[in-house]
């Protein structure tokens, strides 16, 4: 299909029906040992998963090969994004010693890659960047030589908060850029299109090695000349990596699917992204920013 059959359409409104799924979109629901294990061992160190939380469609595949996307402070989100099926409300509280007991589950599960998330936290300071920065370091220490990856929001643009977490020192930071410029009003209104491209490329200016990454949703409404645009800012701003996956709506609470992307209109971004010159990219209808994270990257020397 061609950008001009595509008419540049806006979002749908919360609550509006959708297209049906189609075939090429299949989840396979396994709750195997490991599953099992998983589960229990977040229950009991009383952690959240981004896995969980958004309703990720790879969570029985992901947890049935021991592999999670920890969601540090909490698990109330203060924004309300048209895509994202986290709570939303007012935090009550900061664990400070979630650090530890994400630290403790990573060396119980023998993970060698990890990633970490949050929800977003408006309300603090510093975004929460205090945490990030003290799960890092916990996760250095109780798990010498593990990969940590970090998928921080945006801090409403405090870029010392921004430089507490880069100094502790991630392999790979993330940041997602969620959809095209256009968008951003009705997907997430309270980001700011320049605001995250300006995060990427301070991360890259304070510390050149570190690898940086960023993902896209699609079926939201954009067209391929901007997913193209996005990619060329991306990769303006030093971006190394790049993920693509189809918008799946989480219930009729949040914004609509437009449209679904065929399986090689996916593959026709891949090879896009590749030929701008992103290190890696993953494109796909499953593909989510924490999706095989540890085989998307060569992985960079490890940080002494």
């Amino acid at each position: 299909m061609t950008d001009s059959a595509i008419p540049m359409l806006e979002p749908g409104k919360r609550g509006e029906p959708g297209p049906k799924v189609p075939s090429w979109i299949r989840v396979r629901l396994t709750q195997g040992k490991n599953y099992t294990d998983l589960k229990e061992l977040m229950r009991s160190q009383v952690l959240h998963t981004v896995c969980e939380e958004a309703r990720c469609p790879n969570i029985y595949e992901c947890w049935e090969a021991r592999t999670a996307t920890f969601l540090i402070l909490g698990d109330i989100c203060t924004r309300n994004c048209g895509f994202c099926a986290i709570t939303t409300g007012r935090p009550t509280h900061l664990d400070r010693q979630e650090p530890m007991r994400v630290a403790a589950s990573v060396k119980r599960m023998g993970l060698h890659h990890v990633v970490i998330t949050s929800v977003t936290r408006d309300d603090l300071k510093d975004g929460g960047a205090e945490i990030f920065a003290a799960t890092i370091d916990a996760i250095r220490e109780e798990v010498p030589g593990c990969g940590i990856e970090v998928l921080t929001p945006d801090l409403l643009g405090n870029w010392e908060a921004l430089a507490a977490i880069v100094r502790a020192r991630p392999e790979i930071y993330n940041h997602n850029t969620e959809t095209v410029p256009r968008l951003y009003p009705r997907v997430r209104p309270k980001a700011r299109y320049p605001r995250t491209l300006e995060l990427l490329a301070r991360v890259k200016a304070q510390d050149p090695g570190m690898v940086t990454k960023s993902g896209i949703m699609v079926g939201l409404g954009e067209t391929r000349e901007e997913i193209h645009q996005v990619l060329v800012d991306l990769r303006a701003h030093e971006v190394d990596v790049l993920t693509v996956g189809q918008y799946l709506r989480p219930d009729l609470n949040h914004l609509p699917v437009v449209r679904y992307y065929e399986p090689e209109e996916f593959r026709s971004i891949r090879q896009e992204a590749l030929d701008l010159g992103f290190l890696h990219a993953e494109s796909g209808p499953l593909v989510r920013s924490s999706y095989h994270a540890a085989s998307q990257v060569p992985q960079p020397a490890q940080h002494a």
